[in-house]
């Protein structure tokens, strides 16, 4: 597998993965939007020609937003969400950032395990955050002092 930051090539792909994945995806313009931010960082995974997983981080001084983490259904449960995450973390740290967060919905056991897994802390709960369907979602964050 093959971790890379988003280019404008992999627009069309991401698109089209995001929308499998989400019940209101981001569009294009959207992605290349953030790609051209310099605080910004978005990243892909691919298995051969395939896009297999995307997420991003959203900078400000020192803290970071992780959004958009998405893997294609096919490809989950193998370890390619923790390792595009871990691959984020790292280059935000070593951008300077200390302090990440996220949110996700309150039902998404794995997600919130794997947020876990990796040292993000539930600190509170964003009531009817997310709509179609409605859902509560959780405040992570993860503090690297």
């Amino acid at each position: 597998m093959i971790i890379r930051a988003m280019e404008m090539r992999d627009i069309e792909a991401v698109v089209i993965l995001e929308a499998e994945n989400f019940s209101e995806p981001w569009s294009a313009n959207s992605f290349i939007e953030e790609i051209r931010k310099e605080t910004s960082l978005y990243i892909v995974a691919y298995e051969g020609e395939t896009l297999v997983g995307i997420c991003g981080l959203v900078t400000s001084f020192d803290e970071g937003e992780v959004l958009n983490v998405s893997v294609a259904k096919e490809y989950r449960k193998q370890g390619i969400a923790y390792q595009m995450l871990q691959h984020l973390l790292n280059e935000g740290e070593s951008k300077g950032i200390k302090h990440f967060t996220l949110e996700v919905r309150e039902g998404n056991v794995p997600a919130r395990t794997l947020y876990e897994k990796l040292g993000f802390v539930c600190e509170g709960i964003r009531p009817n955050f997310y709509r179609n369907p409605a859902e509560n979602a959780a405040i992570y964050w993860l503090h690297k002092d």
